[in-house]
């Protein structure tokens, strides 16, 4: 197996050659955004070649944080096909190969690898996750309400009832200014035990990405904001980036009422060319701290999605050992 560099431009056009739909991470939109995050830049894009064929494609980020660099290819690599273990094993070789050579700062590489391999490690930090939830939005309204579970139907149904809110898509309002929407993702963050990024990185993805690939919607209650979700959208796949809600709406089904209300506008937009929206990960064996996002996301439909995990394989031992070390005493402190 072979790893060739090649341009961003051109790990889209190969992947559309392949009939692949690319993670919004992997584009060269979202490259562009990464690159006014502090700390990260992108690096390069590489090819998993097998003589003429391709067999998988990955855009390449450059982190830096606390005096170190690491590499991460976010839902990435993309393969054409379903790779075995054995497939996989030969790639993560090979790509390590390439990267002693051509990167010889970075600690590790992050990248989704479907099966724990010998040379895998679980994440220094993120919570990486195994299994989502996508919902189908094609057909219209009803045909969307009738792929969820009884009690994901019901939920919805009384939240269209109850619920005071009225929802819209609000890109060009937010687009323009987003200081209104950022109090509610510090009050989430503060609620739910997380710090928000700054103001500006949600600034720039509504910005550098686009009303083509970046959404958001939202619900209020005379006026005043209650809710509100930042929706990706590439190719055919729409994704549930980011929520954010106020504390004292929540017993109103404002969530139901907005996650109904996302995928009936998704299955409309572009002329209806988005098939899929992807709210974004759930608990499982591999990810316990993720279990309270099950009860809500996984009435929506009746099928639960497995996805290749993020893992950490080591490039420099010595330097990942010591990480791994300082991290353990930091958790004992």
């Amino acid at each position: 197996m072979q790893i060739e560099q090649i341009e961003l431009s051109e790990l889209e056009q190969r992947a559309a050659e392949l009939g692949l739909t690319l993670p919004i991470e992997q584009t060269e939109a979202w490259a562009s955004y990464q690159a006014t995050v502090e700390g990260r830049s992108p690096w390069r894009c590489v090819r998993f070649a097998d003589g003429d064929g391709t067999l998988a494609l990955a855009s390449l980020m450059d982190f830096e944080t606390h005096g170190y660099h690491f590499l991460r290819s976010e839902h990435g690599p993309v393969w054409v096909e379903e790779p075995s273990e054995a497939l996989e094993a030969q790639a993560l070789a090979a790509l390590c190969d390439y990267l002693r050579r051509e990167h010889r700062a970075a600690a590790f590489i992050r990248l989704a690898v479907k099966h724990a391999l010998d040379v895998t490690r679980p994440t220094l930090s993120t919570i990486p996750y195994d299994r989502t939830v996508i919902l189908d939005v094609t057909g219209g309204d009803e045909a969307i309400l009738s792929r969820m579970k009884t009690r994901g139907r019901r939920d919805v149904r009384k939240a269209l009832r109850e619920s005071p809110i009225e929802c819209a898509d609000e890109t060009e309002h937010a687009s323009a200014s987003f200081e209104e929407y950022y109090p509610l993702m510090v009050e989430t963050g503060e609620r739910d035990g997380f710090a928000p990024a700054p103001m500006s990185d949600f600034e720039n993805m509504m910005r550098i990405l686009g009303a083509r690939h970046c959404r958001l919607y939202a619900g209020r209650l005379d006026g005043r904001l209650t809710n509100w979700s930042m929706v990706t959208v590439s190719g055919r796949r729409a994704t549930r980036y980011y929520a954010a809600s106020s504390t004292d709406t929540m017993r109103m089904h404002v969530g139901d009422r907005l996650v109904y209300f996302e995928a009936c506008e998704l299955g409309r937009l572009f002329d209806g060319s988005i098939g899929e929206y992807d709210l974004m990960a759930i608990g499982s064996e591999l990810s316990p701290e993720l279990n309270g996002l099950n009860e809500f996301k996984c009435k929506f439909s009746k099928e639960v999605v497995e996805v290749a995990p993020d893992r950490d394989v080591p490039l420099r031992k010595a330097l990942y050992a010591a990480l791994v070390a300082a991290r353990r005493a930091l958790r004992r402190s």
